[in-house]
Parts: structure tokens; sequence; C-alpha cells
């Protein structure tokens, strides 16, 4: 798990140096990257453009089908309500999320949209793996755009 997590930390590393909230996703299908990507909300000014709804997009462009169903999706923070949808309408198999969001999480934070038990899908998430890292990313984020506001 940790290699791919350390593939999500670089991805968020990318948003992070274009001004976007760090936040990583990687795709994987037996063992092998499918895809990858990172926020890009402020520069497309796409409300929807969030590194997981990006990587959903380009992985089932890539394989051919929106049936994500043996795919695991690293994450290196918590899924807001939206991106948690949208793994659910994907079938993906497994999350693994680097850090839980408190304020906005829906894959058990605030809600568990990912293990709804009314939904005909649910998802084994796995939370925690090199959390301190990637907790550090947002915290360093958003102490730098403090920082900018207050000048």
């Amino acid at each position: 798990m940790r290699k791919y997590m350390e593939l999500a930390i670089k991805e968020a590393k990318k948003a992070f140096a274009k001004a976007e909230v760090p936040i990583g996703a990687v795709l994987v299908k037996n063992d092998e990257v499918i895809a990858t990507a990172h926020n890009l909300k402020e520069i497309n000014n796409d409300p929807t453009a969030h590194a997981e709804i990006l990587v959903i997009q380009e992985g089932a462009q890539r394989l051919h089908t929106w049936r994500l169903e043996d795919c695991d999706l690293y994450v290196t923070v918590e899924p807001c309500a939206m991106c948690a949808g949208a793994i659910v309408q994907s079938r993906i198999r497994r999350l693994i999320i680097g850090a839980m969001e408190p304020k906005f999480g829906a894959a058990g934070s605030i809600v568990n949209i990912v293990n709804h038990p009314k939904f005909n899908h649910r998802v084994e998430v796995f939370e925690g793996i090199m959390e301190e890292e990637c907790s550090q990313l947002m915290k360093d984020f958003f102490l730098l755009l403090r920082e900018k506001r207050n000048k």
C-alpha cells in the first residue's frame, strides 16, 4: 500500500505547487497503476475537478469501462461527498486513505457514503496509510494560504 500512497503524495505535491489544495489520487488494478491525478479545481475553474473524480475519469477511459470493480483507489485525504459518491458509482473495490478529514470527509468522518447500507455497492476502506505525510501537506498548504492572506 505504501508505494501507491507515495505516488498519491507526489500527485498532491503537484497540486500544492499549482496553488491547488494538495490532494492526490492513484488508481491501481492488478498491481498496475492505471491513472494518477491531483486537484485542478482552481486551474480548471471546475468545482468537480477533484483528484478522485479526475483519476476515476482517466481510469474509466483507459480501461474502456465505468465499472472499476477490480480497482483500488489511493487518495491522500478522505474524499468529500461528491467524490465518495463517484467512488460508489464506479464500483471501486478498495479505498485507501492517507488522512481522514473531519470537516468534510464522506468515507467515515462526517458521513460514510462509501459504506452506506442502502447502497448496492460498498467499498472496503483502509485509513491512516502514511497519515502524517498526507496530513502535513494539508497543514503546510493552509498555513501558507493564511500567511499570504495576512500580508
